[in-house]
């Protein structure tokens, strides 16, 4: 380490204005960042954010499709091996209808998310898109489905897909195999990622923070990834673990390093549609309107049916899993204008 005199405040000010760090300075400010560190670096974000999309907040409405996932993934509530799981998967004609409410209630990007479940085939999946496509020219479709083949990706983005999330959970290839079996690939995820921004899709990545076996250098390669890959979307959000996985009894992830993490992706990438994830609020109560507050613009409200939203269990205590679409949109509007944020209609779209 050669910058030792170099201070955060000092690479925090670098990040603002060059909008990226080296290797070394991104390990310094990570593994000595304070608690004056986190709320200088959030106040900087939020200006950020603020001159660039103003006082809106953009709404993503996630209909959770099918709990069925072909993987094994150690963290995931949702993995094969979870025999206690009461699995279900919703009709094309459920999907659309849970979008149909979603519209009348001012969402207008719908993000279709499941496990990697195979009974959902590249034809469907086209299907549903350009059936939602055709209802509501004037919204988003985001997809969140997992790993495909190029091909797969290429057909969902012509039927009409905007967006695609795919969290890359790590960039470290040692750690992503402490995560994960090894019949999953992590130069397969990486093979995804880039086949996704080079179809045009709004592409959206992300790491788990706090997750088992992560250290410092772990985060400091997610970071370095990032810089490079320009995701139009980030998706952080703290560990949290689920009681039926490998993974049961391992800590919860740090709300701090989660809240920092969201501000220094807004100073790194200034236009990143950043959420404040769901995760957020079930660590900490007003978790979400911190994760506004430090910099993210995106909510993403469930409009699942109540009867199945039990059963998508990332991890343990997940939060409105029993109000309704309705409800869900109300609390998060209010939520918003208490710390003088604006819920929008919007697609809310990347500001290239």
């Amino acid at each position: 380490m050669k910058e030792t005199n170099i201070t955060n405040k000092t690479l925090i000010d670098k990040l603002e204005n060059e909008h990226s760090l080296s290797h070394d300075e991104w390990f310094l400010l990570l593994d000595s960042f304070t608690d004056e560190d986190r709320l200088y670096t959030a106040e900087k974000a939020r200006a950020i954010a603020d001159k660039i999309y103003g006082k809106d907040v953009f709404i993503r409405g996630i209909v959770e499709f099918s709990n069925i996932c072909k993987q094994d993934c150690y963290y995931c509530g949702l993995r094969c091996g979870n025999a206690k799981l009461e699995r279900y998967r919703l009709s094309e004609e459920d999907i659309l209808n849970c979008c149909e409410d979603g519209y009348k209630y001012g969402f207008r990007t719908f993000v279709l998310q499941s496990g990697e479940d195979p009974f959902y085939d590249t034809e469907m999946i086209c299907r549903i898109v350009t059936r939602l496509k055709k209802d509501y020219p004037d919204c988003a479709v985001t997809l969140s489905i997992g790993e495909k083949s190029y091909e797969d990706y290429e057909a969902f983005r012509k039927a009409g897909a905007d967006r695609y999330l795919l969290r890359h959970e790590t960039a470290n290839e040692e750690h992503y195999g402490k995560l994960h079996p090894a019949t999953m690939s992590w130069k397969n995820r990486m093979r995804c990622l880039d086949d996704l921004k080079a179809l045009g899709y709004q592409t959206g990545c992300g790491i788990m923070i706090g997750s088992p076996g992560q250290t410092t250098e772990c985060i400091v390669d997610d970071m370095l990834y990032m810089q490079e890959f320009k995701p139009e979307m980030i998706g952080l959000g703290p560990f949290l673990p689920h009681s039926d996985t490998p993974f049961k009894d391992e800590p919860k992830g740090s709300y701090e390093m989660t809240l920092f993490l969201i501000s220094l992706c807004r100073l790194m990438l200034p236009n990143v549609l950043l959420p404040a994830t769901t995760a957020l609020g079930t660590i900490k109560p007003n978790g979400r309107e911190q994760g506004i507050l430090a910099g993210a613009n995106v909510i993403m409200p469930n409009l699942s049916p109540v009867k199945v939203r039990d059963k998508y269990m990332l991890y343990d205590n997940k939060i409105c899993t029993g109000d309704t679409s309705s409800e869900c949109r109300g609390c998060i509007e209010k939520r918003m204008e208490f710390i003088g944020y604006n819920v929008v209609i919007s697609r809310g779209d990347h500001k290239s």
